[in-house]
């Protein structure tokens, strides 16, 4: 097993420091591969933060004191916040490489949140990235040393760290944004075009690589109407405009927009418009 650390004042014991808005406390890193298991466990948690990346293999975190484990793979940190019951644990045969920091400081939460950590995030997607790895090392460098204005220079290190942090939550939640409104409009278009079709939204998913519940969810978000309301209102409207402005027969106009039984086109018409398709041209043409 492979292990540095480096403490502040050289003291392992944990602090609570409001004399600066941000403190580093100490830093290290364990790189697991000779002992079979490394297990933490705090009961009452710490007094300061804890920031922990996952740079290679995994670790098992245990939430809420519960038994069952929070498996967190590399490429994404976990934090912890003061008097939060800490119980994790790294395996040899996992080959996993942590990297951790401590923290403290009178505007802890307010910096986290400026840089996207929110209140209620335990394990954020990181990415996997050598720039991390190079801060954590900087920093446990500085604290071993402890050269001129060291203190300093480590909250400038965690605030690069964060802020690299955010950009990459930045640009995941760009990324699942422009993926779900291509998807979206990629589905509007087809369901524009062939709207009068007998469409199977489940067969429309599944072409997309997507999940019924998960399309029919975000389409609801996206349009505020189900894809079979959306469809349903596609042919309404396009009934609508046929009656006050063709001559076409009520048959003919329910075939146009996707009903082959008028009787079934007419009773769907009479209950989403509260009028019979011949009944709605009556009084459009007494409106003229």
């Amino acid at each position: 097993m492979y292990i540095n650390s480096a403490y502040l004042n050289r003291s392992l014991v944990d602090f609570k420091d409001k004399s600066r808005p941000l403190v580093v406390g100490s830093c290290g890193t364990y790189h697991l591969y000779t002992r079979p298991r490394l297990p933490t466990h705090r009961p009452r948690g710490r007094l300061d933060f804890q920031l922990l990346y996952i740079a290679s293999g995994k670790a098992h975190f245990y939430f809420d004191n519960s038994e069952t484990d929070t498996v967190v793979t590399a490429g994404q940190m976990v934090i912890y916040r003061p008097k939060e019951p800490q119980r994790y644990v790294y395996y040899g045969n996992e080959q996993t490489e942590v990297y951790w920091v401590h923290f403290t400081g009178s505007n802890v939460k307010n910096i986290l949140r400026t840089y996207g950590i929110m209140d209620h995030m335990r394990v954020i997607p990181s990415g996997a990235s050598l720039d991390y790895v190079r801060i954590f090392k900087q920093m446990i460098h500085e604290l071993q040393r402890c050269q001129i204005h060291y203190p300093e220079l480590l909250t400038l290190l965690l605030q690069q760290l964060f802020i690299l942090l955010h950009r990459q939550l930045t640009q995941e939640h760009h990324r699942k944004d422009t993926y779900l409104n291509t998807e979206m409009e990629l589905a509007l278009q087809y369901f524009n075009d062939h709207y009068n079709a007998d469409i199977s939204i489940e067969e429309y998913a599944s072409s997309r690589g997507m999940s019924v519940s998960w399309f029919i969810r975000n389409f609801r978000q996206y349009t505020h109407s189900t894809p079979m309301q959306y469809l349903l209102e596609r042919r309404m409207t396009n009934a609508q405009m046929l009656l006050e402005t063709t001559n076409y027969n009520i048959t003919e106009i329910g075939t146009i927009v996707g009903y082959d039984n008028p009787l079934y086109f007419s009773r769907i018409f009479r209950k989403q418009k509260g009028m019979s398709p011949s009944e709605y041209r009556k009084k459009g043409v007494a409106g003229m």
